[in-house]
């Protein structure tokens, strides 16, 4: 992290736990207006003259489409279509800027820089340059109007002004993404937390899971094609790009309609946080033979226990009867998805 910018949270009441995490004595709880420190997610820089190409080359999505007015979520996957990452991408200072957990980040990096070769690209962690912020709540958009002359209206959306980048997530929360210099990003929280709650990440999290949108912790990757998690249907895949790692796999998973696991959101009752990767069990018989499902990732619910994504056999889900780990764990209740996910 930014000494800078630690040294501003602290002036704002920040503590930083035992894993160097921030936290706000305040900020276990969502509220119409919320402000977040999002420090627990690492940048990742990709620029030179051939970023394009390389990325396009790469990445599940069409890069080609982002810009500073438009951002997207997208994957890197193994030559088998497996998910090595995930994360969201936008432009910003003429650079593309990854976003992902801090536990996939160097292995990201390497395994891209073995791509690299010859071409006229450079990757670097500007975790330490950079600094991101959300703000969720039905004020953000009149807060965000006091320091941008344009506030994105449509999820995807995003401006850069001044320096700062500022993305409009989708999803059923009111919810923006800052990315920008220290110092200018500190003004804005200044100004914004008169009227706004310091949350902590672990709810940002949460607005996340609620919005169907997944990510790929160490424990999970490799575990998933892209569309297990329904990256298809959160902006992270585009079918008629052309030519990337792993594309043969997920396009013969669209087209040949191979695919029977899919993500869902549940709620589950446990005093225990499940944890990516997580098995799921379910009384009846499994039809690939590779399990019933995992845990995908999981926050604290204001509604009691948790609420997590799961990938799951779509004949387990249509049972229902899915429990965490074995047959006496928490049963999990599925809860409704923010986006149509086709059986």
């Amino acid at each position: 992290m930014n000494q800078q910018w630690r040294t501003f949270l602290e002036s704002q009441s920040a503590i930083f736990n035992d894993a160097d995490e921030v936290c706000f004595e305040n900020g276990d709880q969502l509220t119409d207006c919320s402000i977040f420190d999002l420090s627990h997610l690492r940048l990742t820089s990709v620029s030179g003259e051939d970023a394009e190409t390389f990325l396009q080359g790469q990445f599940t999505n069409d890069i080609r489409l982002v810009s500073p007015e438009h951002h997207q979520m997208s994957s890197f996957c193994t030559p088998k279509g497996r998910m090595l990452a995930n994360f969201r991408i936008c432009s910003h200072a003429g650079q593309y800027m990854l976003q992902t957990p801090i536990d996939t980040q160097p292995a990201l990096l390497q395994r891209l820089s073995m791509f690299v070769l010859r071409s006229q690209v450079s990757l670097e962690d500007v975790s330490d340059q950079y600094v991101a912020i959300g703000l969720a709540g039905e004020c953000s958009t009149e807060l965000l109007n006091n320091h941008f002359t344009t506030v994105p209206v449509n999820p995807g959306e995003a401006v850069e002004e001044n320096g700062i980048s500022l993305l409009l997530l989708p999803g059923p929360a009111n919810r923006y993404m800052l990315i920008g210099q220290p110092t200018q990003i500190a003004g804005i929280w200044e100004t914004c937390s008169q009227q706004t709650t310091a949350t902590n990440h672990e709810l940002w999290k949460l607005l996340d899971i609620q919005s169907g949108i997944p990510t790929v912790y160490a424990n999970t990757v490799e575990s998933f094609v892209p569309q297990m998690v329904n990256m298809q249907l959160v902006d992270g895949v585009s079918f008629d790009k052309g030519c990337y790692v792993g594309q043969e796999i997920v396009a013969r998973m669209k087209y040949l309609g191979t695919l029977k696991r899919r993500m869902y959101l549940a709620q589950v009752d446990t005093e225990q946080q499940p944890i990516p990767g997580d098995e799921l069990f379910s009384p009846i018989d499994t039809e690939a033979g590779q399990g019933h499902g995992n845990v995908v990732m999981s926050a604290s619910s204001d509604k009691g226990g948790y609420e997590i994504l799961v990938v799951v056999e779509t004949s387990s889900h249509e049972n229902g009867d899915l429990h965490l780990e074995n047959s006496s764990g928490p049963e999990l209740n599925f809860l409704p998805m923010p986006y149509q996910v086709e059986e």
